[in-house]
């Protein structure tokens, strides 16, 4: 005897969607999850990114659910039986309802996520107003005398004001910045001294681990790194920010920390930009702050402090670091005069042997307030895309 199970094509449907259902929830829990666990998207979405180029992400779902419509239209036969016509009706009712939290999930992403274009400030009016501020040409500038300090310097390179501390006597060539980035699109943000933190004021009032000290990576300098990384992200940049304790719980030995840390990153990176962000250092005067108003903004000025191999140790990559910093200085002399103090050469290396465009910048001084700094970053975003740009 031969027995036979007879299908009915309802019940198929029925098992079908609930199949399907049950992967794509399991789907989009599973991302939710992740999205609540603080998992980064970025790199998600950059690797789908290359395969829908040219088109939105809200655009390929909206094209998925046309797809699928199309499908399901096709494989199920719609007969004159009302039955069958509400049950694929319905089917397409659940893949909208599913696609459409598929879609609120990729706006979320979207949103937090950076294209790699120019018109990654579309969707924030206000950052958007910033940028196009920030990179006025006709910003108006003017330093502020007030617990500043005179410029001193011995060299001085196409307006570019330079104090040479080092054991080398720089020469025109060393100076001239004809050298490009080789990559134009990572960049490395990172700490040697952490916790170097600022005055406090009434909105970053901070809980002190030193003298302006703090492992708060909210007040500390680590908040000023995360600001320029916000930034330079907009602008398309793919920013790795290391905010690592190099200089706790012990601050002797913060660089050899900090260099097992870039080390490990530029294993993976291949940024030529690697800007060891600092606050200048605590000197006798508490009160020294070094200020700029950009546009009636006041920020803190910026220094670049260059090492060289003049300590001992090797570094062979120095000349280039150095020409690489007069090339962003001019830059930013072109733009807001003010914004940077003299660059420093020193010879001591910091860590700056490990990529032709290692530096550190130095991000105001004690005296300066945290609010200066944070605008300083959107200047200094816009000096490093314009130098980008034009190579």
């Amino acid at each position: 005897m031969i027995n036979l199970t007879v299908l009915n094509i309802k019940d198929v449907i029925k098992s079908l969607v609930k199949f399907i259902a049950i992967i794509i929830f399991v789907i989009i829990c599973t991302r939710l999850f992740n999205l609540v666990k603080d998992i980064d998207l970025k790199e998600l979405i950059n690797n789908k990114f290359k395969t829908i180029e040219g088109k939105t992400y809200l655009e390929v779902i909206n094209d998925n659910i046309s797809i699928l419509k199309g499908k399901v239209n096709q494989n199920i036969n719609i007969d004159e039986n009302n039955n069958n016509e509400k049950s694929s009706l319905s089917i397409f009712n659940l893949f909208d309802n599913i696609l459409s939290k598929e879609i609120s999930f990729f706006a979320y992403a979207d949103n937090i996520s950076n294209q790699k274009s120019e018109s990654n400030f579309n969707g924030n009016k206000k950052n958007e107003d910033e940028i196009k501020y920030a990179n006025s040409k006709d910003a108006k500038t003017e330093v502020i005398e007030e617990n500043n300090k005179k410029d001193t310097y011995n060299k001085i390179y196409n307006g570019v004001k330079i104090k040479n501390e080092s054991k080398y006597k720089l020469t025109e060539e060393d100076l001239k910045p004809d050298i490009d980035f080789k990559n134009k699109e990572d960049i490395v943000i990172y700490h040697t001294h952490t916790c170097e933190s600022y005055t406090k004021t009434e909105k970053y009032t901070y809980k002190s681990s030193g003298n302006f000290r703090t492992t708060d990576l909210n007040y500390s300098v680590a908040r000023v790194g995360e600001e320029l990384k916000k930034y330079l992200d907009k602008y398309g940049f793919n920013v790795i920010h290391n905010k690592t304790y190099h200089d706790y719980p012990k601050y002797n030995g913060s660089y050899t920390r900090s260099l097992e840390t870039i080390e490990k990153i530029l294993k993976t990176s291949k940024a030529s930009l690697v800007i060891d962000l600092h606050r200048d250092a605590l000197g006798s005067n508490s009160k020294y702050a070094p200020s700029v108003k950009i546009n009636g903004e006041e920020a803190a000025q910026l220094m670049f402090v260059i090492g060289t191999d003049g300590g001992g140790l090797k570094h062979d990559k120095w000349k280039k670091n150095l020409k690489l910093a007069i090339k962003i200085q001019e830059k930013a002399n072109e733009m807001y005069p003010g914004l940077f103090k003299p660059i420093i050469v020193r010879n001591s290396r910091y860590n700056q042997h490990v990529s032709e465009g290692a530096c550190i910048i130095e991000v105001g001084a004690t005296g300066n307030t945290l609010e200066q700094c944070l605008v300083s970053m959107k200047y200094l975003s816009s000096v490093i895309f314009e130098v980008m740009k034009e190579e």
